[in-house]
């Protein structure tokens, strides 16, 4: 059990954002996603941050996951593509001021450019441009960005180059394979311990985390993590938001389906969380599928052993 003085520097970020909104009855189709609601209902975009912060989040992510020309297709991103973004994260800072005794921090979303979970689509142009674009539109309402489901270093190398366009802390998100048969590895297949070089070699990021892949592939990419930082003496936050899916086939067809959900209940997905805290783990959440009573329970765990 983690003491009272390490609880402290625990800090919860929120859930799911796209599947909150498709389970709250927001518009939600195909290729669209998340973004639908930001400019058909934008309200509920707001209550879905208001119900994350309300459960025990301290940091709200920005709904800007899907605007990109890989969902909303490039015409309708090239007029309104950044709009779009500037509009998610204005919507999440009103969402963070209206619990002001909370300090709420707001977090720019950078998305993959080409798609969830598939490398081999990665176009380095594009995508850089991309990333600067939507850094540019959320900046000035964000506290901090979060580089999310990065699948391989090319991906990160061109992540990079754009976050230098600002000062604000930067952590970068890396998605895994779902599967350990050959250690900790990308989607791309490349070895975690390549990307947790990079991040420690680059001066400027701040945290590095490992996102929307299922739960049980987390604990070795964040031992592997450790080490390196500890032979590096480099410190970055560390932390992990897990999705609620099941394994994601390496052959999957992205934005053409909706990705199959296992059941994993608060409680259970906090026996992860456990695990990950007691490896390091201080930024601890959820991606696809984890819930505001996920994260409920995470916040209720952290108070009691708080006051423990």
């Amino acid at each position: 059990m983690l003491n009272t003085k390490n609880m402290n520097d625990i800090v919860i970020l929120d859930g799911g954002m796209g599947r909150e909104l498709k389970r709250s009855g927001a518009p939600f189709d195909h290729p669209y996603w998340s973004a639908q609601a930001l400019w058909q209902a934008p309200e509920s975009v707001k209550l879905a941050h208001c119900r994350f912060i309300e459960a025990g989040a301290q940091i709200i992510t920005v709904n800007s996951y899907a605007c990109v020309p890989f969902h909303l297709g490039e015409k309708l991103y090239q007029s309104k593509g950044c709009e779009l973004a500037t509009l998610a994260a204005k919507i999440a800072g009103e969402a963070a001021a209206q619990y002001p005794e909370l300090n709420i921090k707001v977090a720019g979303s950078l998305p993959p450019p080409m798609g969830s979970y598939r490398p081999d689509l990665f176009d380095a142009s594009a995508a850089l441009t991309i990333y600067t674009d939507l850094l540019e539109a959320q900046k000035p309402y964000c506290d901090l960005f979060i580089v999310e489901t990065l699948a391989s270093l090319e991906e990160f190398n061109v992540a990079q180059t754009a976050t230098k366009a600002t000062t604000k802390p930067v952590h970068y998100a890396f998605s895994l394979a779902d599967s350990l048969t050959e250690g900790a590895r990308l989607r791309s297949g490349q070895p975690v311990v390549d990307a947790i070089l990079a991040v420690c070699n680059d001066s400027q990021a701040t945290g590095l985390a490992f996102n929307c892949s299922v739960p049980e592939v987390m604990l070795q990419a964040l031992k592997e993590a450790q080490a390196i930082m500890k032979q590096h003496s480099r410190s970055l936050t560390l932390g992990v938001y897990a999705n609620n899916f099941v394994p994601i086939p390496t052959d999957y067809s992205a934005n053409s389906q909706s990705q199959p959900m296992r059941e994993l209940s608060p409680a259970a997905y906090l026996e992860y969380v456990k695990q990950w805290t007691q490896a390091g783990a201080t930024l601890i959440g959820g991606c696809c599928g984890i819930g505001p009573e996920h994260i409920q329970a995470l916040s209720h765990w952290k108070a009691e052993n708080k006051s423990a």
